[in-house]
């Protein structure tokens, strides 16, 4: 199975990107006060490409036998990704506020860019491990 993990890796990172980006086009659709923020197909593909991610990653994890829960940057990106999914939610969904709908979205765009930082530094501190 580890003769596939340059694919695996590969469609991991495109539905890294892929999800961030819809993410942020559906965030920046909330702040233009669009219909579309929830559109049906929207969020389908968004439920897809999280799903494929989440599929890749895991695939990942069994070839390279690194566990979140053993290893602390894999821990760390496991913990930041629920905090992300939450405020997502409250950024496209739930938010009763504009303004609280605006904080979440920009507090998950940080988490979101977190988590790619551990993940390029396998550092639980990412882009703050350089200090240390």
């Amino acid at each position: 199975m580890i003769e596939f993990y340059p694919q695996v890796r590969l469609v991991h990172i495109v539905c890294v990107v892929l999800s961030g980006s819809l993410f942020s086009a559906r965030g920046m659709l909330m702040l233009a006060r669009s219909p579309y923020t929830n559109h049906i197909v929207l969020r389908r593909l968004s439920q897809l490409i999280d799903t494929t991610l989440l599929v890749a990653a895991l695939f990942l994890i069994s070839m390279l036998h690194q566990y979140p829960f053993v290893q602390s940057w894999l821990t760390v990106k496991v913990v930041l990704l629920f905090g992300y999914i939450v405020l997502g939610i409250f950024a496209l969904h739930a938010g009763r506020t504009r303004g609280l709908r605006v904080t979440c979205l920009v507090a998950a765009l940080l988490v979101y860019a977190f988590i790619i930082s551990v993940a390029l530094a396998h550092h639980p501190l990412g882009i703050f491990s350089r200090w240390l």
